[in-house]
C-alpha cells in the first residue's frame, strides 16, 4: 500500500524541520551548501520539464480530447464543454507545471532574501523535486506509464489542503459531454 502523496510531504517537512534545527545555518559555508543544493534542485526540475515539453513536441498527439470542465466553487457559471488535443492538453498543463515553480522559486526567494529565513530552503529543495517527479506528465513521457486509470486524461486536479480543491472533478464521460453540449456551453476548440 502506497502512501498519500500529500501524507509523504506532511512526514518529509516535518522531519526536515527536526533536521533542519541541527543545522548550524549561520556557518557561511553550510548556508552556500544548502543555497547550492536549493538552485541544483530547481535547475533539475526545469532539465525535466524541457524534456517533457520535447517529448510532447515530439509525440504531438492530436487525439481529440473531450471533457466538461466544472464551474468554480460558489460561481453560478454552468460547467464549460472543453474540446482540445492531447498534445495541447498535455502543453497546458505542462504551462501550470512551470507556472507553480515559478511561483515557489518567487515566494522562496522573498522568504529567504527579504525576510531571511534559511530552514525553508533544505525543506523546498526535496519537496518540488518529488512532486515534479510524481506528476501525471512524468509518469507518462518520462516513465513510459500507459495513459490508463488515474493517468487518463483529462486528470483530476490536485487537491488543496485535506484534499479540499476548490473545483470538482473534470467529466469526460459521454453522458456529461452530450449534456454540455445541449446547454450549448463551450465546445469551442482550444489552440
Amino acid at each position: 500500500m502506497a502512501l498519500n502523496p500529500q501524507v509523504t510531504n506532511l512526514i518529509i517537512i516535518l522531519g526536515m524541520m527536526q533536521v533542519s534545527k541541527k543545522i548550524p545555518f549561520d556557518d557561511p559555508q553550510v548556508l552556500l551548501g544548502v543555497r547550492i543544493l536549493y538552485i541544483v534542485t530547481n535547475i533539475i526540475i526545469a532539465g525535466v520539464y524541457l524534456y517533457l515539453q520535447n517529448k510532447i513536441n515530439a509525440k504531438k498527439d492530436l487525439t481529440t480530447l473531450k471533457y466538461v470542465e466544472p464551474a468554480p466553487m460558489g460561481s453560478a457559471d454552468e460547467p464549460k464543454l472543453i474540446t482540445t488535443t492531447v498534445h495541447s492538453y498535455d502543453l497546458q498543463q505542462l504551462r501550470a507545471l512551470w507556472k507553480s515553480q515559478l511561483m515557489g522559486i518567487g515566494m522562496m526567494g522573498v522568504m529567504h532574501l527579504y525576510f531571511k529565513y534559511t530552514n525553508p530552503l533544505l525543506i523546498q529543495s526535496i519537496i518540488p523535486l518529488k512532486g515534479a517527479l510524481e506528476g501525471n506528465l512524468v509518469k507518462i513521457h518520462l516513465f513510459g506509464s500507459p495513459a490508463i486509470g488515474d493517468l487518463k486524461r483529462p486528470w483530476k486536479a490536485a487537491g488543496g489542503l485535506m484534499g479540499m480543491g476548490g473545483q470538482g472533478e473534470p467529466k469526460s464521460d459521454k453522458k456529461s459531454i452530450e449534456q454540455a453540449e445541449r446547454a450549448g456551453s463551450g465546445g469551442v476548440k482550444e489552440e
